[in-house]
């Protein structure tokens, strides 16, 4: 028998329980997977309260990264022994997993096993929002929520990397640090700062092309104020919780904007676009221009604490789970 984090019921950190499951063997078009390590995503905490929806009993997580055990019928492009890290199919938070072939993406020879888990959920909603939902040119100045985030400091590394200005917003000085040296050139603390104001100053008045927003509630409505006439509000999470009822005509009336909530699982739904975004975002890890630093590690059984310690924005970076 092997072990795995799974819900019965939504609620707190306080449902995932470590309980013994069997794992049976693949079957068509699947892969049996044993994790070498398990990636941290703030859309697990979404599933687990219950405000994204899944079917219970469940086995939480979406990101991983380990050894292939063995191939189910039909599978050809993978095969026993090799390294591979996916996201998109929850059940993660496991020892060894049955999971679809097609999710499953090799890991080349320069990246670890640990970087994988850390990276593939968060660097490639990185990829999608800045190469294809809007395509950030040089020069350009844009704004990252959450910089010091998982996603954040992607971005930020990224975003230095295509020779755009990041501003961003940080919880606190230690944070600001954080963004700014990876990539962040103008940090804001938004605890003590009014960034729409400080989005005028460093523009000079000219506003964003561009701000891409995962915290919701409590940046939404001001950021459609940091945005230039036709420019674009990319909302792909909702941290502080949702911004609620929208009246479209608000962006009729802050200058023609364009709002898009985009998701990873639509932007990698082929597996060639799959295949694509993680090769791109392989090739900048693997030139140095992306840095995916661990910054927290837990052991899989205490999923609970390292979800509270998320939610309460104690966590910087990548988190994953040894296995």
């Amino acid at each position: 028998m092997v072990h795995a984090i799974r819900i019965h019921k939504t609620g707190g950190p306080e449902v995932l329980q470590w309980d013994e499951i069997e794992v049976p063997a693949p079957g068509p078009g699947q892969v049996r997977l044993r994790h070498t390590a398990v990636g941290l995503n703030y859309i697990d905490t979404y599933q687990r309260s219950g405000l994204y929806p899944i079917q219970l009993p469940c086995v939480m997580g979406n990101e991983g990264a380990g050894i292939i055990e063995e191939v189910g019928p039909g599978v050809t492009d993978l095969k026993k022994g090799d390294r591979v890290a996916y996201c998109g199919a929850i059940g993660s938070y496991a020892e060894v997993r049955v999971a679809p072939a097609d999710r499953m993406v090799k890991l080349p020879a320069g990246i670890s096993d640990q970087q994988g888990a850390a990276m593939m959920l968060k660097g490639m909603t990185a990829q999608y929002l800045i190469r294809r939902t809007y395509k950030v040119q040089k020069g350009e100045t844009v704004l990252v929520h959450a910089a010091a985030g998982g996603v954040g400091l992607i971005m930020c590394q990224w975003l230095r990397h295509l020779g755009a200005t990041v501003i961003g917003t940080v919880g606190s000085d230690a944070k600001a640090e954080l963004a700014k040296k990876n990539g962040c050139d103008h940090p804001i603390v938004y605890t003590r700062e009014d960034f729409v104001q400080r989005v005028q100053e460093i523009t000079k008045g000219a506003k964003l092309p561009v701000v891409y927003d995962s915290v919701g509630k409590d940046t939404f409505f001001k950021s459609l104020d940091c945005l230039r006439p036709f420019g674009l509000m990319a909302t792909f999470g909702q941290s502080s919780g949702s911004y609620g009822a929208v009246d479209l005509g608000i962006l009729a009336q802050k200058g023609s904007l364009y709002l898009t909530r985009p998701t990873l699982n639509t932007y990698v739904a082929k597996r060639e676009d799959l295949l694509a975004t993680a090769n791109e975002l392989f090739d900048v890890v693997q030139k140095g221009a992306v840095k995916i630093a661990i910054d927290q590690t837990y052991p899989l059984k205490e999923a609970a604490q390292a979800h509270r310690d998320l939610q309460a924005r104690k966590t910087t970076g990548q988190t994953i789970f040894t296995v």
